[in-house]
């Protein structure tokens, strides 16, 4: 077996190499098992010549998902909140809620009445009917016809969006946990940030990870950067810091360090150095197939400025739990079945290998998503990992 230290010395390679080719800018990385971390490391520059750490602020972009799903979980664990009710008493907005079926010769929507009701499993599943226009045609021509804006700019008009379906009858990954979001704001009674900060954030340090830039943050905020056909390019991007509702599906920033602090305590199902986020029976209900029969195939963009076609690892068979994808069988390379994995538009990408005992993070800030470049990096990354 490889030694840890030439382990983390096979990383630094990779992750060098990847820098010096100029395939990436920057990039950090970290990994953990049940002892604590294992790996550490960061390489390239995050903003002109400034490098990139483990400290660095960056957009989590949809690993803010993960983290608003375990404040839901936690509000389910005290009673306060069900995950099958109907969701309409509590969010007014998904009381009637409407599906769209295309567009008439004239160009305007065709609406009906959701057949079923929205309950915060279908949110935490993706199996409710929300869509991102990022990958649904229908969605992207909608916003377009109403005039609403794209959900990155954080507006309450973005949620006027329909479903694409009535709600448990299909799996499409979309807006479902900015509604959640508001869920744990209707329960708690706080802001979505104040709700985090005091039950997940604060408890576990992690003091980088939040929906505000704060002028320490600023300091080490990485930019962001655009694969193009003539390479990569700075771009201007951030989050709107006086959003009217704060994005539990995808606004936060935080560090790589403070997100292998969370992936920790999801690897010590819901507990890591005594805290308990969540309990052993939430994380075992959380971590498992919600999807039934369902599963996730290729997500093909509309959108890509934003998004490649997205086919992740297309040898296995993926469904979804309430925490992020998991695959049925081992993946090529090695990862267990049951194993929860997901990512960020900016090419952030996690795995929590439970049966194995191991998870680990890679953080860049390149659109657009599903960059093949940073899925063969973070899977030499992962494979690295393993050997260990």
């Amino acid at each position: 077996m490889t030694s840890s230290k030439g382990v983390a010395q096979q990383i630094d390679g990779l992750l060098a190499a990847r820098v010096e080719r100029g395939d990436v800018p920057g990039v950090a990385a970290l990994a953990a098992n049940a002892g604590g971390v294992t790996y550490r490391g960061a390489f390239g520059a995050r903003r002109g010549a400034e490098p990139w750490t483990v400290d660095t602020v960056a957009w989590i972009a949809s690993m803010t998902k993960v983290i608003t799903s375990v404040a839901a979980l936690q509000l389910v664990e005290r009673d306060q909140l069900s995950l099958d009710d109907p969701l309409g008493g509590l969010i007014p907005q998904l009381a009637e809620p409407k599906v769209l079926e295309g567009f008439d010769t004239n160009g305007r929507p065709r609406l009906r009445p959701a057949a079923t009701a929205v309950t915060l499993r279908n949110l935490l599943s993706h199996t409710a009917g929300y869509a991102y226009h990022f990958w649904n045609a229908d969605v992207k021509r909608y916003q377009e016809t109403e005039g609403l804006p794209g959900i990155i700019e954080c507006r309450e008009a973005t949620l006027a969006t329909p479903l694409v379906f009535d709600p448990g009858t299909k799996w499409e990954y979309g807006t479902n946990t900015e509604w959640v979001g508001k869920v744990v704001e209707a329960v708690s009674g706080q802001r979505l940030e104040d709700y985090l900060r005091g039950h997940i954030l604060d408890p576990l340090g992690m003091s980088s990870t939040s929906f505000v830039i704060s002028a320490d943050h600023r300091t080490r905020l990485a930019g962001m950067t655009a694969r193009t056909p003539d390479g990569l390019v700075p771009i201007e991007f951030e989050i709107p810091q006086d959003p009217e509702f704060q994005m539990g599906g995808g606004g936060m920033y935080g560090s790589p360090a403070d997100f292998l602090t969370f992936l920790r305590m999801l690897l010590g199902n819901g507990t890591l150095n005594g805290i308990e986020i969540l309990r052993p029976d939430t994380m075992a209900e959380a971590a498992r197939n919600q999807i039934g029969d369902l599963t996730m195939g290729e997500i093909k963009t509309v959108d890509p400025a934003s998004s490649n076609d997205i086919d992740l690892m297309p040898e296995v068979t993926k469904k979804w739990s309430l925490l992020g994808m998991l695959n049925v069988e081992e993946t090529k390379g090695g990862r267990s079945p049951g194993s929860l994995f997901w990512a960020g538009l900016a090419n952030c990408y996690y795995w929590v290998d439970w049966a194995k005992g191991n998870t680990g993070v890679v953080f860049t800030q390149i659109l657009p998503f599903g960059d093949r470049i940073v899925l063969d990096l973070f899977e030499e990354f992962e494979n690295a990992v393993r050997g260990a």
